[in-house]
């Protein structure tokens, strides 16, 4: 008990000096770095040069096996700038945050690690993760809303986002020099482009919650309410989503097939023969396309109501551990490592999509026809729920989706009202 009070003082004691340090803060500097060179290398300026990291300080920082070398490039800038060595242990992405459970309270995590958005609820109410507090309001300048939302919990940010990944629409562009930017489109190319019987199509997407959420939400529909987060509050079944379950059945002329038979496997090879025009997956499909398909990423169609497509999305961002014992290095790593320019760096070296408002703008991203597509994709977006429980609504979506595409019997009010209902028991039973 005695070592924590102390640690609590040493941190309120931390946060007065960097008050009285950013109340005395002079005009940022300009970075000149437009991370266009063809050896990239990290950002060694940046807002933050009037804070100051504990003296002695020195940061472990956990990154998956794929990130190694942007990390270790930033790492180095890093120590370079403020005189803090940066050791990073190679730790995958999944694994960091069960890690951090244990090895937090025992004080062997890193200072710093990356999380999945979905994951940080757990590591909040834990007491794991340290709020951005100091950076916040430039982070929130900085990042694509969708980004902060997804990393803050209970209204508090605690992330710095650094990537995001959702699903756009695949289009080949042999068949559609330009992609369609509504449904109405795609409906009238299908009418003279679809041919079963040799196995041409226009468009599929997997029958699953994820991939088919846009017809609940650009409806008016929500998984959970405030931003996905209370589990008390189901819209699954409200707003118009009645009438984007309508509309999606009328796109069965069009895709002539039961659910079931639209598997990952089946499209990705109509879309590399050539026959699926187009085709709505994630950027990890990417690879699977490039050496067989002349094709572009786009954002989703519009619906016939003149919404855009609201598609689910994930965000990766850098937290720091509560228990750091150099709590301002770790926020200034973590603000750093996570700049507009390091996450050009990280784009350039890993692919990875930025979160940053301004990188999305680079011609970096811009002129890069797939990256561009998702990056656009991505602001049209909600951030998965991270609700204990939400297995439940996974599950239960696809069978509604699959029972109500399968059946045109069903009355679409009454299944989407037993759907609620059987996620609302099963929720109460956890």
């Amino acid at each position: 008990m005695g070592k924590s009070k102390k640690w609590v003082s040493v941190l309120i004691c931390s946060l007065l000096v960097l008050a009285l340090a950013a109340c005395n803060a002079s005009e940022p500097k300009t970075n000149e770095n437009n991370g266009k060179s063809s050896t990239p290398e990290p950002v060694t300026e940046g807002n933050d040069e009037e804070l100051k990291p504990e003296a002695g300080a020195k940061l472990v920082i956990w990154e998956a096996p794929e990130q190694q070398d942007y990390m270790q490039k930033v790492g180095k800038a890093f120590e370079e700038k403020y005189g803090v060595p940066v050791t990073v242990e190679v730790v995958a992405g999944g694994d960091q945050g069960s890690r951090l459970s244990t090895d937090g309270p025992s004080k062997t995590a890193a200072d710093v690690l990356t999380l999945p958005h979905d994951q940080i609820g757990l590591a909040v109410k834990a007491g794991l993760l340290l709020p951005n507090d100091v950076f916040e309001e430039e982070t929130k300048a900085a990042n694509l809303e969708t980004a902060v939302v997804a990393s803050s919990f209970d209204n508090v940010l605690y992330g710095y986002p650094k990537s995001v990944e959702t699903y756009a629409m695949f289009y080949n562009k042999d068949l559609f020099p330009e992609a369609p930017k509504t449904w109405e489109e795609i409906v009238t190319f299908a009418n003279t482009y679809n041919d079963p019987a040799k196995n041409k199509y226009a468009i599929m997407w997997e029958f699953v919650g994820y991939y088919t959420y846009p017809f609940i939400g650009s409806y008016g529909g929500y998984m959970f309410g405030d931003n996905n987060t209370n589990g008390a509050d189901i819209g699954l079944n409200k707003g118009d989503v009645v009438e984007g379950f309508e509309y999606l059945r009328t796109l069965k002329k069009i895709v002539p097939m039961n659910a079931g038979d639209i598997t990952y496997d089946v499209k990705t090879q109509l879309f590399k023969e050539g026959k699926l025009a187009l085709n709505i997956d994630g950027p990890w499909s990417v690879a699977a396309f490039k050496d067989s398909v002349n094709f572009g990423v786009a954002p989703l169609p519009k619906f016939p109501n003149g919404n855009d497509s609201v598609s689910f999305s994930g965000v990766k961002s850098y937290y720091v551990n509560s228990y750091t014992a150099y709590p301002i290095a770790a926020r200034l790593f973590a603000s750093f490592a996570s700049s507009k320019e390091n996450q050009l760096l990280n784009y350039e070296l890993t692919g990875a999509i930025p979160t940053n408002k301004e990188a999305g703008e680079d011609p970096l991203i811009k002129e890069d026809p797939i990256t561009s597509g998702f990056f656009q994709q991505f602001s049209h977006s909600v951030p998965m729920s991270s609700v204990p429980g939400v297995d439940l609504v996974w599950e239960a979506l696809k069978a509604t989706f699959v029972a109500l595409w399968d059946d045109p019997s069903l009355d679409i009010k009454t299944t989407l009202d037993n759907m609620v209902k059987t996620i609302e028991d099963g929720l109460k039973a956890k």
